[in-house]
């Protein structure tokens, strides 16, 4: 069965940290680009990061740059999503798709079921 599984959301406080996995079953990660979107309540869904298949080159957005790291781990067939220095204004549910392209083509073959990330004192 193909799948993208998420894992590692939480509840943290503000300053904390989170790593998030997406993990892939039924096919390989190698080859496709994979990115990491959220989505708030009663806001659109918005593309947070990127690692492409190839060079590994990794793309943010500017509300998360500097705090959140994305990797890739091939062997392990797993991708992560470093967060530091949560802020209230990161909650959201996360999710990891499968880009079977580039990190600039929104185009996605597989979704994970999403993670629900709440950042709160």
């Amino acid at each position: 069965q193909v799948q993208l599984v998420e894992s590692g959301g939480g509840l943290v406080q503000p300053g904390g940290s989170l790593r998030l996995s997406c993990a892939a079953s039924g096919f390989t990660l190698d080859y496709y680009a994979i990115s990491w979107l959220r989505q708030a309540p009663g806001k659109e869904r918005e593309g947070v990061s990127c690692i492409s298949s190839s060079s590994g080159s990794t793309y943010y957005a500017d509300s998360v740059k500097g705090r959140f790291t994305v990797s890739r781990d091939n062997a392990k067939n797993t991708v992560y999503l470093q967060m530091n220095s949560l802020k209230p204004e990161d909650t959201a549910v996360y999710y990891c798709a499968a880009n079977p392209t580039d990190c600039e083509k929104k185009v996605y073959d597989y979704w994970g079921q999403g993670t629900q990330v709440t950042v709160s004192s």
